[in-house]
């Protein structure tokens, strides 16, 4: 399970959790494995899939969800091996917004992750302020479902580690497995249809594709649009130092 080679790793009661280690970056060296996790929710966490989690060493677990949903659902038991983050990465409700399926799913999500970076830009800088501590590492970084504000930092983190927008588009694309296992557990609790709009449990590459493509042309790069929403550029040259293989 905790093989360098792994990427997805299997648990019970998490549903899209993996490592976004091994990929090429900056001036050919790699992406550090077992240094970041993502991951949907692991609040339903124990048993045999806690001592499993125990066994990766976790140092810091950053929640990606609103105060709401971690007092309606709960959080990660607490443990004395590492420390809990939530930040809140504040957006208007996707509910208010309407899916028009002749925009399809991919158009939708890029807008909506266009809508996070401009009223979440406090909470992106915080979540990779925290990313590039050594000392926070290994690090879990999740929320609901793993694949929207959860896909967001990581695209966000490998992009500034130097990995190319099409490799970071697939790493997202992988959530669509995750988010298929976790919708059809939800489906079998007492009371949930989870009849949802499409993009809400769908991981288009082209989604994150479109929106790294956009977001360039917006703010340069994505360390342009980090650095604008007050990330120090120390930040970004630390991050690299312990994620980077030298």
């Amino acid at each position: 399970m905790t093989a360098a080679a792994t990427r997805s790793l299997a648990f019970a009661t998490m549903f899209n959790f993996r490592d976004i280690g091994g990929y090429l970056g900056l001036d050919g060296r790699t992406v550090r494995w077992q240094r970041i996790y993502r991951a949907d929710s692991p609040h339903r966490l124990d048993g045999d899939d806690a001592a499993a989690f125990d066994a990766l060493g976790v140092r810091t677990v950053i929640d990606l969800r609103r105060p709401h949903e971690v007092e309606t659902y709960g959080r990660i038991p607490p443990a004395d091996g590492f420390e809990y983050h939530n930040i809140h990465l504040r957006h208007q409700d996707w509910g208010e917004i309407p899916y028009q399926p002749e925009q399809g799913a991919a158009r939708y999500l890029a807008d909506r992750y266009h809508d996070l970076t401009e009223q979440a830009a406090d909470g992106f800088v915080a979540a990779i302020s925290l990313l590039a501590e050594a000392r926070t590492a290994p690090a879990v970084v999740h929320c609901m479902a793993g694949k929207d504000r959860t896909g967001l930092v990581c695209a966000m983190t490998l992009s500034l580690l130097g990995v190319r927008d099409s490799v970071i588009a697939e790493d997202y694309a992988l959530s669509n497995a995750g988010s298929e296992r976790l919708l059809a557990w939800l489906r079998t609790q007492a009371g949930n249809d989870h009849l949802v709009p499409v993009p809400f449990f769908s991981c288009p590459a082209e989604a994150m594709q479109t929106f790294l493509t956009e977001l360039r042309q917006r703010h340069g790069s994505v360390g342009g649009y980090l650095r604008s929403a007050g990330l120090p550029a120390d930040r970004i040259t630390e991050l690299r130092n312990h994620l980077l293989t030298q």
